[in-house]
């Protein structure tokens, strides 16, 4: 059984519905179905019989050479349909049906003879490619003797995709019958809007919709169809500002040769769809057009106000005005709360014209048009908002650390909701070190973006207390128990520290690190797997690694590496081979340069690789060489602040750095001079030399300093201010034993 039958169900069936005519049709459908549903399949497509009923003869449509060993020998070419036999009374029936009860082997037989050799027990499927008017063939799905049994699910989603596939075969035979006379819908007007109606369903976004009511339409129900879409389109309640304007969105025609007896020669171009028609429209209040969209019901264009009516939404000097009549239906598309549009469909005049009848068809497609446009719409905003909101609640910008550059990437899945809980930081720690932090929160919704920030502002906050790697992940657990027992979530959660080139890393059950090595060797990090989030009462384990300086280390989620197409491990593997390839393009002395890197690393994904949503932190690691990095450990002492001016001195004279030294020896006594009044227990200082002087003093009082404003009697409280107006930057770090207060001077 697949784990998701929905989503293969709706991933698949959207394949299936774009497909174009019978032969891509089961061409798409052995795609979708090998080898996630079955090991090997082929299909037998039929005549079509005039009234409906079973084929009379079956044609084998081409087999794959290889049947994923789950068959032996090879299918017959072409079978009669015996009418009284098996075979055509599970036709009659339209149902997926498994091997097992005497009938179906009977059918088996009937179609396959006795040379092929099939699986034991309930490992084949036949499958009728029943449409709504006719039958047009029978589906064979195989597995191998070494793989389970088919279940009920799996025949209800064969079933499925069987009559899917079944539409396809049968508008590819509609569509390609001489278009002198094709099947009018008059002969089963009610089968027809059933067919027609789900084609339209069958859309995903707007231009999908007025797709197939093209598509439904031509040349079936009418020779041309021109759809016209309110621009913009309304939203919900929202009220339309402005005048109404209605702008063509898909014109569909006969074409081929014969076309220029069929319509005026203006109007004639083989290379497109384009009829002679306007591109836009502004309904006039009170005008003709007007009137027509207020009353909602189809009419003829036959009388003075519903030509003007035509005239006004095509163009008065469009040749489509001359033919009107009853050959020509206006058909307004009203949604649920107003009108949306309009669809003009067309017939020539060799044709019969339009029955009043044929009013009915023309109102429920526009129904069933409008409102796919309204649902299409509404999917496109909240789509849009849940998106926006996904990225809200990402970084909008990733923080410049010491001693490390940082690049990401972010991408919404391609076949599902936009929405989902992958998620990735770097936060700034302590001592120059840097969090780096990637997500998944399981599920594809907006609870599981809910669940994705709430997780995300935890880590932040456990991040901002300097805890270490493994008790971050022992918090989040316990928080991801107290959204609920169903939110589970895998994450990785490493700390670099640039001084002594050295990460922790600490693992919940997510796809472990890649580290590209400076020269060009790329390795998959052994950590321990731990597990997802959520699961409860799990000790998690934290390693310490080498990070060399020139390495680059690369954090991702699943959606990157597995779908359904390749396991989880072949896709790690094709992502370390990538990135060891790229990295031989720049040579071993030289790293590729990182959002470079990350567009590469992306490029590897191919249609079938966007079944989730991806999330891509690459972290270049610069270090910081001992050379420069002074460190010293003062007694809360009177005589620790200018013992703090003197080794200030002394450093920044061996680096060159000499225009920096009375500031730096001004801020670092003030802060070291809070210490003193303060601390109990030794005072650190220390000093960086990067493309900045950064200065940090620690001492171990919790307590933040606040800046504020002195009064003029007062004998303290300026020494932050000086900071405050002398620095390039400042902030202070809260530690599990106390605080850093930190400046940096220098720079651009």
């Amino acid at each position: 059984m697949l784990p998701d039958p929905q989503r293969f169900l709706a991933v698949a069936g959207r394949r299936i519905a774009r497909a174009e005519g019978a032969a891509q049709a089961v061409h798409e459908l052995y795609r979708v179905t090998v080898p996630d549903l079955a090991d090997g399949m082929f299909v037998y497509l039929g005549d079509h019989p005039p009234d409906g009923s079973e084929p009379e003869r079956l044609e084998l449509d081409g087999v794959p050479a290889e049947l994923g060993g789950a068959m032996g020998g090879s299918p017959p070419r072409s079978r009669p349909v015996a009418p009284d036999g098996a075979l055509a009374a599970l036709l009659r029936c339209g149902r997926a049906r498994g091997r097992g009860p005497d009938d179906v082997d009977d059918a088996l037989r009937e179609l396959l003879g006795t040379a092929t050799r099939l699986p034991q027990g309930n490992r084949v499927l036949l499958a009728p490619l029943r449409a709504p008017d006719a039958v047009v063939g029978v589906a064979v799905f195989l597995r191998r003797p070494d793989r389970e049994d088919f279940v009920d699910d799996d025949i209800a989603l064969a079933d499925a995709l069987a009559a899917q596939t079944a539409l396809g075969v049968r508008e590819g035979a509609l569509a390609a019958a001489p278009p002198i006379a094709p099947k009018a819908p008059d002969e089963d007007r009610l089968r027809y809007v059933g067919a027609a109606t789900r084609r339209i369903a069958r859309g995903f976004d707007t231009d999908e919709i007025v797709l197939g009511l093209c598509r439904a339409a031509v040349p079936t129900y009418s020779d041309a169809a021109l759809v016209y879409l309110r621009d913009p389109l309304p939203v919900g309640d929202e009220r339309p500002n402005g005048p109404a304007v209605l702008r063509l969105r898909r014109t569909d025609r006969l074409k081929g040769p014969g076309a220029e007896l069929v319509w005026p020669v203006e109007t004639v171009d083989d290379e497109q769809d384009d009829l002679d028609a306007s591109d836009w429209s502004e309904v006039v209040p009170g005008g003709a057009l007007a009137e027509v969209l207020r009353g909602v019901r189809p009419v003829f264009a036959d009388t003075r106000p519903t030509r003007d009516a035509l005239g006004e939404l095509v163009g008065a000097d469009s040749a489509l005005n001359d033919w009107a009549g009853s050959h020509a239906i206006l058909a307004p598309l009203r949604g649920r709360r107003r009108v949306t549009g309009a669809v003009v469909f067309l017939r020539r005049p060799e044709r019969p014209a339009f029955e009043p009848a044929d009013l009915l068809v023309a109102a429920q497609l526009a129904t069933h048009t409008a409102l796919g446009v309204d649902k299409a719409v509404l999917y496109s905003r909240e789509a849009f908002i849940a998106d926006r909101l996904q990225r809200a609640m990402l970084p909008q910008t990733l923080p410049r650390p010491t001693g490390v550059r940082l690049a990401s990437r972010y991408l919404p899945a391609a076949e599902t909701a936009r929405v989902g809980g992958d998620w990735y930081d770097a936060i700034p720690l302590p001592g120059s070190r840097v969090a780096l932090v990637v997500g998944d929160v399981m599920g594809h919704s907006m609870t599981s973006a809910a669940v994705m920030g709430q997780l995300r502002t935890t880590a932040l906050t456990l991040a901002g207390l300097d805890l270490p790697p493994s008790e971050v992940l022992h918090h989040l657990d316990e928080q991801a128990q107290r959204l609920g027992t169903d939110r589970m979530a895998t994450c990785l959660y490493i700390v670099y520290d640039p001084v002594s080139h050295r990460i922790t890393v600490a693992n919940a059950g997510h796809p472990p690190p890649i580290l590209l090595h400076p020269g060009g060797k790329a390795e998959v990090l052994t950590v321990p797997p731990g597990a997802p989030i959520g699961v409860g009462g799990i000790d998690f384990e934290a390693v310490e690694l080498d990070a060399p300086t020139g390495a680059t280390l690369l954090l991702y989620t699943d959606g990157l590496v597995e779908s359904r197409l390749r396991d989880v491990w072949t896709g790690i593997e094709q992502l370390r081979e990538k990135l060891a390839a790229t990295a031989q393009l720049t040579g071993p002395d030289r790293p590729p340069p990182l959002e470079a890197l990350c567009d590469e690393v992306l490029d590897m994904l191919g249609p079938g690789d966007r079944d989730d949503d991806i999330a891509l932190l690459a972290a270049r690691f610069d270090g910081i060489a001992p050379s420069d990095v002074a460190y010293w450990t003062l007694e809360p002492e009177v005589g620790a602040p200018g013992r703090a001016r003197r080794l200030t001195r002394q450093a920044l004279a061996g680096w060159g750095l000499e225009d920096l030294s009375d500031t730096a020896e001004l801020l670092v006594s003030e802060i070291v001079t809070n210490a003193v009044r303060h601390a109990s227990r030794p005072i650190s200082l220390r000093l960086l030399r990067t493309d900045v002087l950064r200065c940090e003093v620690g001492d171990d009082v919790p307590q933040l300093p606040r800046l504020r404003q002195a009064k003029a009697t007062d004998e303290h409280g300026r020494g932050l201010y000086l900071v405050h107006r002398l620095a390039r930057r400042w902030g202070t770090t809260r530690l599990g034993t106390g605080k850093i207060v930190w400046f940096e001077l220098g720079g651009s």
